[in-house]
């Protein structure tokens, strides 16, 4: 196990050893990046930045508010799934000097790098909607967007005795934008089958002013919309909640007109939080004007340090922040890495690619994958724009395999983009 020693002092802070690769998050894209980087060359000393005992198969827990996987399911020991060989700093980086090519640490220890690789994740905004945090977990309040709450999400499906339910959506970027909706049609689902939903008024409220980003697949989803007699309400933003009252306030803007407060009554509403970068990116030389750390959309690479590369959900590209994108994504910045030690160009390999299975009914998925301005780009010899039992089943049973079992040893399956 890797133990800091102390070169020299600067100040009131330890500079700590240097490393050919530092990464800047343990999650999905983090090391799956490490995993690449270590497959490509053994010899790179590659460490990863991450804090957390505790590893998430996040894209499992909307499975978890469907009572399909319990949330035990998506839950490992961080050690338990740490790629071989690769260095663990349990610590968190809270400021970069890039000019001098280190971060600072929480315990304030500098740590050096020849490359940094920043696959942060973003920052749920919980505190953004007022009322929403002390509300979560009773009243009626719930999220998959929580380990803990997607199993009260079950809860509330399978024991809801009132009639309106809501589903927001805020502005985007959100990770995994099909996320609210995914929740949404398989609660509908349910109550579908227990002989509930005609009786029932449900809401699906997004701030943003389309059902899907990806336009091919609204057609296909406006079919479910219809089947569960779904009202959409677009332009409308989750402000405030109150959950004993069991009452919603959404700041509603349409078009030419002013922005209005409106008050809404529920029995059950599933919220997706606002979301953003973390301040420590927010607040860094890395970022642009949105807090997104700055890369090129194709190589990944910062567009003003050289040798730093980002991805995952941190980074200011347009694709959709998925599982999926950050599989597809961790070689290309491996591979890249690789070429800019080797002093040769990056190669622009990146296209956008990301996933969202929509889980439409249980047992059937529209499996949407499209890339950079929305160019369908299906990984299988089938229309994408069909529910396929197929699809529930790649979701179900063989995604988190290619997660847990593949992504963080180096093992690149369904990883292939259009540019390779």
């Amino acid at each position: 196990m890797f133990k800091f020693y102390e070169k020299r002092i600067w100040g009131k802070y330890k500079m700590s050893k240097s490393y050919q690769v530092l990464v800047v998050g343990g999650g999905a894209a983090g090391l799956a990046t490490a995993a690449s980087l270590k497959k490509r060359d053994r010899s790179l000393e590659v460490a990863v930045v991450e804090p957390s005992d505790k590893h998430y198969y996040q894209p499992g827990w909307t499975m978890v508010g469907a009572g399909v996987f319990t949330k035990e399911d998506t839950i490992k020991d961080t050690d338990s799934i740490w790629p071989s060989d690769v260095i663990r700093i349990k610590d968190e980086v809270i400021k970069f000097d890039p000019k001098n090519n280190k971060v600072t640490l929480g315990n304030k220890t500098e740590v050096g790098y020849e490359m940094l690789v920043v696959a942060s994740g973003l920052k749920l905004d919980w505190e953004a909607i007022e009322g929403l945090s002390e509300s979560l977990g009773e009243n009626g309040v719930t999220s998959n967007y929580r380990y803990d709450l997607a199993p009260y999400t079950w809860e509330l499906v399978q024991e809801m005795n009132g009639k309106n339910a809501i589903f927001t959506q805020p502005p985007m970027p959100i990770k995994c934008a099909g996320a609210p909706q995914k929740a949404m049609y398989l609660s509908c689902d349910h109550w579908q089958k227990s002989g509930q939903l005609e009786e029932m008024n449900i809401s699906f409220c997004n701030a943003g002013p389309v059902l899907f980003g990806c336009a091919t697949y609204v057609p296909p989803l406006m079919k479910y919309v219809e089947k569960y007699g779904i009202n959409l309400d677009f332009g409308h933003n989750l402000i405030k909640i109150d959950g004993p009252s069991k009452k919603a306030w959404f700041s509603v803007k349409k078009e030419g007109e002013d922005a209005k407060t409106i008050e809404r009554s529920f029995d059950m509403i599933h919220v997706c939080p606002p979301q953003r970068a973390p301040d420590f990116i927010k607040n860094s030389p890395l970022a642009n004007e949105g807090g997104w750390v700055d890369v090129n959309a194709e190589t990944l690479q910062h567009n003003k340090f050289s040798n730093i590369f980002s991805l995952g959900d941190v980074t200011s590209t347009s694709n959709a922040k998925t599982v999926a994108a950050a599989r597809k994504q961790a070689p290309i910045v491996a591979q890249n890495i690789i070429a800019y030690l080797d002093k040769k160009e990056p190669k622009p390999l990146y296209d956008g690619y990301g996933s969202c299975p929509l889980t439409v009914e249980k047992g059937k998925i529209i499996l949407a994958e499209f890339g950079y301005g929305g160019k369908v780009m299906p990984t299988f010899p089938w229309d994408s724009t069909k529910p396929r039992r197929a699809a529930w089943f790649l979701k179900k049973n063989i995604l988190p395999r290619v997660y847990w079992g593949a992504m963080f040893q180096g093992r690149e399956w369904l990883t292939k983009t259009t540019k390779a």
